[in-house]
């Protein structure tokens, strides 16, 4: 029988994902002016106010003030009326130094030896059902959002938009997991305040149905296109009145969106977010490394869809295992626990050798921190970092390490495909 699955995404102006940027862009800062910085940085966002707290080991200096007001301004944020804007609102900052306890499990003498950040179990997942090896619901979310940002930003083919946002893709599926259709979009967008609730609700519901939603299929596959139809439910803003938004009008947390980061409710999820965390804290390199790992094994086809389990100790060099689920997938004899066993010989999952292979020290963060840190496009950029005294750096970065197929020639050779 036919069954339907949903995902959703929220906007980079959404609270939550404000509290994740900034995080964010406070771990980019550290890495560039000091590679061996560990951070652990929390957010709270709410009207008017910012509060930063955490860890930090580091040996450089930052105005972590400057770079959250810097950030939110970049989202959006820039209006007094919207009760949070980056150049008045107050930031608190709460930063302390990280604890010997924790940091002496995690640097040794060889960093080689460099144990985990923390226990803990992490996922990654990948499906052949998109180009992107990512869950069609999710990436379709995500895809809606930052076309809905675009059109923010362009400020032309619809002018009364604000940073908050959210959406939501249901598909159906037939028995044998092949997506069939889309059944219902949901749209909920913050905008500049009405005269008519009426007249500006119905110009929403159409601008979006009508000038965002064809943006979106434009420049999707043909055999996504295709899924599109004049019977999809569509609900926008649903609830009204949406000028009330961001930080105002919810307060946001780094690490509460941790299933948009990942893959929407498909596959699973270890419980530990990244946004603040860098790279020795195996909730993340780990994640990244699992997520890595799932993609080349479906490119090389081991698998149509694959979920890769990975598990530590705090201080612990070598992980406690590593799961394989290929949902019964695998087209030739082979067991999931055999999977795991070459997957285990091919990928070293060391926390020092993740980072070293997905080059994790590097200011990469900022862009992970909205849109999702899976399925994204692998590029090099070039970013500017200053500092309180102007001693400034310019670094060529390359993003999202973790979606290359670098690995795939060596999996086929190991499973002789």
């Amino acid at each position: 029988m036919a069954y339907l699955f949903t995902s959703e995404s929220v906007s980079e102006g959404h609270p939550d994902k404000v509290a994740d940027q900034i995080s964010d862009a406070l771990i980019d800062n550290f890495l560039a002016f000091d590679i061996d910085s560990k951070v652990a940085c929390e957010t709270l966002v709410t009207t008017g106010q910012v509060i930063l707290a955490g860890e930090v080991r580091s040996k450089t200096y930052l105005d972590v003030q400057q770079i959250a007001r810097d950030t939110i301004n970049k989202i959006g944020y820039t209006k007094g009326e919207y009760m949070f804007d980056g150049n008045s609102c107050g930031v608190l900052s709460a930063i302390h130094e990280q604890s010997d306890e924790i940091n002496q499990g995690v640097d040794r003498g060889s960093k080689e030896l460099q144990g985990a950040g923390d226990q803990g179990m992490m996922f990654g997942y990948a499906t052949n059902e998109t180009e992107n090896f990512m869950p069609l619901a999710l990436d379709l979310s995500h895809r809606i959002l930052t076309e809905l940002a675009e059109l923010r930003r362009e400020n032309k083919d619809i002018t009364y938009l604000r940073p908050d946002s959210k959406s939501q893709v249901t598909i159906e599926y037939s028995d044998d997991n092949i997506p069939q259709r889309i059944d219902a979009i949901v749209v909920s967008t913050q905008h500049d305040d009405f005269d008519e609730d009426e007249a500006m609700l119905a110009k929403i519901r159409r601008d979006i149905i009508e000038i965002l939603i064809p943006r979106v299929v434009a420049k999707l596959p043909a055999a996504t296109q295709a899924l599109f139809n004049n019977d999809i439910t569509y609900h926008i803003n649903p609830t009204g009145k949406f000028v009330i938004g961001g930080p105002h009008g919810d307060t946001g947390l780094t690490g509460r969106k941790i299933i948009v980061d990942t893959y929407g409710g498909k596959g699973a999820h270890g419980g530990g977010a990244f946004s603040g965390k860098d790279p020795s804290k195996v909730d993340r390199s780990a994640a990244y490394a699992t997520r890595h790992i799932a993609k080349n094994l479906v490119a090389a086809g081991v698998a149509d869809e694959v979920l890769v389990q990975v598990s530590y100790a705090i201080g612990v060099v070598e992980p406690m295992g590593i799961f394989i689920d290929t949902y019964g997938t695998c087209p030739f004899n082979m067991t999931d626990g055999e999977i795991a066993q070459k997957v285990s010989d091919i990928f070293d999952m060391r926390p020092f050798a993740i980072e070293e292979r997905l080059k994790l020290r590097s200011p990469m963060y900022s862009e992970t921190a909205a849109y999702g840190h899976m399925g994204r496009k692998n590029e090099t950029v070039t970013k500017t970092f200053k500092q309180p005294n102007g001693e400034s750096v310019t670094l060529d970065v390359e993003l999202f390490t973790w979606e290359k197929l670098d690995y795939v020639d060596k999996v086929k050779k190991s499973f002789g495909l």
